[in-house]
């Protein structure tokens, strides 16, 4: 993997749309991100430090993130 795509990857979540129903208030509320609408799905995009503990938050709230 290039190192842009391995950065990229370090830095944002992609999900389907309706994923984050009902989450993404206290996501938003609980760490530093920004959660950008697109036409296919949500992404969510922070630090690298912020994005594993929001992928620790959303599989402890039943959301599979790869």
């Amino acid at each position: 993997m290039t190192e842009v795509a391995r950065l990229r990857d370090s830095t944002q979540i992609v999900l389907p749309t309706g994923t984050l129903d009902g989450l993404r208030e206290e996501l938003q509320d609980r760490f530093v991100v920004t959660v950008h609408r697109e036409p296919d799905g949500v992404r969510i995009i922070g630090s690298p430090v912020v994005i594993k503990d929001v992928s620790s938050f959303l599989a402890h709230n039943g959301v599979p993130v790869a």
